[in-house]
């Protein structure tokens, strides 16, 4: 138990130095307030990028001026805070790059990753990106679809009915680590060759967070006949859609199955 002598020296120790500067960051408590308390430099409040918080909300880091000042994220701004119109917009960005790298415009699919997408290595764990991948490869071929025959193709496309696609393999190339939180774009472009009856669809994934590709793919892509169970050509139209619409590379010796057919 505490002694009354206990009580008065706890009684008068002086409040942390940070709840004294709070009114001047939070005046009228409104989340505007909080929300320009984070970002001001000069705000207790305002934890730089790549720095370590306070171990308690109380606790301000002793070294906080000096990793503000020195901070290469901030610039120097009239009032001394730091504008967020300096910093593209990461989504805008990552579609720019993919587009200019020739992956489809139009199917790109954004995926958020999760805490649950973590394993023991306290990153994304790679089994993942086979998943964000393949989402990613269904919206390109809802795209197809649409161009080869509208809503109804596309859907008998997605059911596994009449002439579709299967997966034949793939692989992954994992560039960097991905960690919560953060966002990846993935985008899809086929390649082909002078086969009939399949082609490659590379694939990438490129991180808001990193803002760079931290993953990339390549599978081979059959065209099969879900009615007679068989691999086929899909036609003349089929390829020109491919071809011209879809913006596809063309480049021999890919997505070659191995018996050379």
């Amino acid at each position: 138990m505490f002694s009354s002598r206990h009580a008065l020296c706890i009684a008068r120790r002086p409040l942390p130095a940070t709840r004294h500067h709070n009114r001047t960051f939070i005046s009228g408590s409104s989340i505007k307030s909080l929300q320009d308390a984070f970002r001001d430099p000069s705000s207790p409040f305002h934890i730089p990028p790549g720095s370590t918080g306070p171990a308690s909300p109380d606790e301000l880091p002793a070294d906080s001026h000096t990793t503000r000042q020195s901070s290469p994220i901030l610039t120097a701004h009239v009032g001394g805070s730091a504008s967020q119109n300096d910093q593209p917009d990461p989504a805008v960005q990552a579609r720019a790059t993919l587009i200019s790298l020739g992956y489809d415009a139009d199917s790109l699919w954004e995926q958020s990753i999760v805490w649950g997408h973590h394993d023991a290595f306290r990153h994304v764990n790679n089994a993942h990106y086979l998943r964000f991948i393949e989402s990613g490869r269904m919206h390109w071929v809802i795209k197809v679809g649409n161009l080869l025959g509208g809503e109804k193709r596309a859907q008998a496309m997605l059911a596994g009915q009449g002439v579709s696609l299967i997966l034949k393999s793939i692989n992954v190339n994992f560039r960097r680590p991905v960690t919560f939180p953060d966002t990846l774009l993935i985008g899809q472009k086929a390649i082909v060759s002078s086969s009939r009856t399949h082609f490659t669809l590379a694939s990438a994934a490129y991180s808001y967070a990193q803002q760079t590709i931290v993953a990339d793919s390549e599978g081979v892509i059959v065209w099969y006949d879900y009615d007679t169970l068989k691999r086929c050509d899909p036609g003349d139209e089929t390829w020109r859609v491919l071809k011209e619409e879809m913006g596809s590379e063309v480049r021999e010796g890919q997505g070659r199955p191995g018996n050379g057919r």
